[in-house]
């Protein structure tokens, strides 16, 4: 996928610079292209880059989204402290809201992030 999204912009991040990548190892993205892009096929808005860190794994394996274990049936070896990740940017503020959001990369966080978390709050949380 290039930088356009399916509105035909520049997919910027929330600096409102261009898009860093996230992640190539492992790779990450909802296109696996290592960068947070979406489109309106990623309902779950996939746009947050953020830094894994055991707390963070714990609890979104509480919530039911288990992103430790390796699932080699779709080419997935699993996450683990250091591992940077596009997370669902809903996820991320509910991590928030309980107190264990990761820390993020603001070049590489989609703008998109922004319809569901603002700068002020990301800022707060920036590596």
């Amino acid at each position: 996928m290039d930088d356009e999204n399916s509105f035909g912009r520049s997919q910027k991040n929330v600096l409102g610079g261009v898009l860093e990548k996230c992640s190539y190892n492992p790779l990450t993205g909802y296109f696996r292209d290592g960068c947070c892009h979406t489109d309106l096929s990623d309902r779950a808005s996939h746009t947050v880059c953020a830094l894994m860190d055991d707390t963070f794994l714990s609890f979104s394996q509480k919530m039911g989204n288990d992103l430790s274990t390796p699932r080699p049936e779709f080419d997935f070896l699993g996450l683990k402290a250091g591992d940077f990740w596009c997370l669902c940017a809903l996820r991320w503020e509910e991590a928030r809201l309980a107190g264990v959001a990761p820390r993020v990369n603001l070049k590489a966080c989609n703008h998109e992030s922004l319809r569901i978390i603002s700068l002020e709050v990301l800022s707060e949380y920036a590596i």
